[in-house]
């Protein structure tokens, strides 16, 4: 894969996991067979309206905990280093995830334009945020990449017509994913593989 333009979502991938979806959709009362922005989306507008803003104060609180997941601050630096276009797509609001890259000391290495949260583009599996960046970039399909570690990251990503990493200990979605990767460590050496072998 001739790489250029990597996307990456955030929470579980860069940083570590730390959503309990299913408490935050107690919280909100919410089905815990609902996705939260889906069902947030089909609500009246005041009632959608109460309930984002309590989702963007949950995910607040949240970001001011978060930690690097292992690897991530490395891999993030080497591939700024390299000249590659990095982005990210997630379906958490774009505050918390400047705050949470800066947390994690990497929030330099992206412009700020190409951080995209839940209110910047449709949120994955839509590839609306996917396909934003590569026109901004100016890349192609084949020389970009979704990296996340849920299958609506690799969802996207195949609807946008990229590449997919899933980044995981275990490959739940192998039809979906073109490169697995247990996490960012591993990311990293595999990408120093590549430029060692080329």
């Amino acid at each position: 894969m001739q790489l250029r333009g990597w996307v990456f979502d955030l929470d579980g991938t860069l940083t570590v996991a730390q959503h309990d979806f299913p408490a935050i959709r107690r919280e909100l009362e919410i089905p815990q067979d609902q996705d939260i922005l889906e069902y947030l989306g089909r609500l009246p507008l005041a009632e959608r309206r109460e309930l984002n803003a309590r989702l963007d104060a949950i995910e607040l609180r949240l970001a001011q905990e978060v930690a690097a997941a292992p690897g991530a601050a490395q891999l993030i630096r080497e591939l700024h280093g390299s000249g590659q276009r990095l982005g990210i797509l997630t379906r958490n609001l774009r505050e918390v995830a400047m705050a949470s890259l800066d947390h994690i000391g990497v929030l330099d290495c992206f412009a700020p334009q190409h951080i995209l949260g839940r209110n910047d583009a449709l949120p994955k599996p839509d590839p609306d945020g996917i396909q934003r960046l590569m026109q901004d970039w100016q890349l192609q399909r084949s020389e970009t990449v979704m990296v996340g570690d849920f299958r609506f990251d690799l969802e996207a990503g195949r609807a946008a017509g990229c590449h997919t990493c899933l980044v995981l200990p275990q490959n739940d979605w192998p039809e979906m994913t073109d490169l697995h990767v247990p996490d960012c460590h591993a990311l990293l050496a595999r990408i120093q593989s590549w430029q060692a072998g080329s």
